[in-house]
């Protein structure tokens, strides 16, 4: 395999090719930056972040991927995946993973000390996540904490403390992780089923759809409490207004639990995401 083709296994053992995990890890963390900076977050500390989650995702990416790598081969989404396939071997992707984390954890270096610290929880959380799918019962939960983990990070960067609000946010983050990666567990159920793999799809069974509504509901009703906690104004709101009728035309697609159906909903959530940071971005824009 010449270095080219290296370059492209190891694109696809990050996900690169495959924007949405990052997507999904990045809007919570520009909800905290944005919240903690009170819509103002220094373009320095906003630049590592950015990258920072790129790096993040990806080396979770490719641990995830060596954890699974003797299941994924039965599982139809996943069985094309480098690891699976041979086209990286498992120390190789094993120090890539390493080499990620190293980047990242350099990259936060100029932040202060309480960052530091929390970057040790948050990479416990990255590499940890992909063996809880062994016992937790909705390991996607665990997902949520992993994927928001970047909201107590940016209120530690900003303000130097971690209020109760970064809690409430990554409470929140918690609730919408496990809506929509039930949407996703919802595509593999099947297969899971088969290898013994533990997902929220699977724990929620029949009221699968059911426990994605509460979820979505939970998660909005906390964005919308955290509004209003933090004085936020129309546009906020408008947005969560809208990010709600997103959540339903999600309940919508899945409701015949079609795999393909449950993957665009799940898909779609980075237009959620996104709704939300354009309403809190737009309602601080209006109050400089």
């Amino acid at each position: 395999m010449n270095g080219l083709q290296r370059l492209d296994a190891w694109e696809k053992l990050m996900r690169l090719d495959k924007p949405i995990g990052i997507l999904l890890l990045l809007w919570p963390t520009l909800w905290g930056l944005w919240f903690a900076a009170s819509g103002i977050p220094g373009l320095w500390v906003l630049w590592i972040f950015l990258l920072g989650t790129v790096l993040m995702r990806s080396a979770g990416c490719v641990i995830n991927d060596w954890a699974d790598r003797d299941f994924d081969g039965h599982v139809a989404r996943t069985r094309e995946r480098p690891l699976v396939s041979g086209l990286v071997k498992p120390r190789e992707a094993l120090l890539l993973a390493a080499g990620l984390a190293l980047l990242a954890f350099l990259l936060i270096l100029p932040l202060n000390r309480l960052v530091l610290w929390l970057s040790i929880p948050a990479l416990l959380l990255a590499v940890s996540y992909p063996f809880t799918k062994r016992f937790l019962v909705i390991p996607q939960a665990w997902l949520g904490i992993a994927f928001g983990f970047g909201i107590p990070m940016a209120f530690a960067a900003v303000q130097g403390m971690l209020p109760a609000l970064a809690w409430w946010l990554l409470l929140g983050n918690v609730f919408w992780a496990v809506a929509y990666d039930t949407e996703y567990a919802m595509v593999d159920r099947a297969d899971d089923l088969k290898i013994g793999i533990r997902t929220s799809a699977i724990t929620f069974g029949r009221f699968d759809i059911v426990a994605v509504a509460i979820c979505y509901a939970a998660f909005l009703a906390i964005m919308a409490w955290v509004g209003l906690q933090t004085g936020r104004g129309g546009a906020y709101f408008v947005a969560l207004g809208l990010a709600a009728l997103i959540a339903i035309h999600h309940l919508f697609l899945i409701r015949e639990r079609e795999p393909a159906a449950c993957f665009k909903a799940f898909l779609h959530n980075n237009w959620l995401g996104l709704m939300i940071f354009v309403g809190l971005f737009a309602d601080y824009g209006v109050r400089w």
